[in-house]
């Protein structure tokens, strides 16, 4: 996957270019970083760097919550095996669903959170080996 240029476009929303592909996003601060979710690929923007460019962060924060929000499903459980992309697990935020992929190949080691509950930005969701 190409690494993401996020641009800042004000009051929150972002334009997110991966490769050829354009998409609009809205992000939540922490601290000098800024987490954009979009499409189920959480990116974080450091705000504090003098480029303005921006990369995909590691699996940690990929399997984290990019903002408060509702755990909604969770379609995985541990030992399943996920490819790169499967969904792992839906939040609702801001009346949006906002699913969580993927982000390698890999076997579902935990599972973190519970339907229903509400997570904040950076809980750990699922944890993978």
């Amino acid at each position: 996957m190409a690494e993401p240029a996020v641009t800042a476009l004000g009051s929150g929303c972002y334009q997110v270019d991966v490769g050829s592909e354009r998409h609009l996003a809205y992000g939540v601060r922490q601290g000098q970083a800024v987490w954009v979710f979009v499409d189920g690929w959480v990116v974080v923007v450091d705000s504090g760097r003098d480029t303005g460019t921006s990369a995909a962060v590691e699996d940690d924060a990929a399997l984290s919550a990019p903002m408060p929000a509702r755990v909604l499903a969770i379609m995985v459980e541990p030992g399943q095996r996920v490819a790169k992309g499967d969904v792992l697990v839906t939040l609702e935020a801001m009346k949006m669903e906002l699913p969580v992929r993927a982000p390698r190949d890999g076997t579902v080691a935990a599972v973190s959170c519970q339907t229903g509950r509400m997570v904040n930005a950076g809980d750990h969701l699922v944890e993978l080996e």
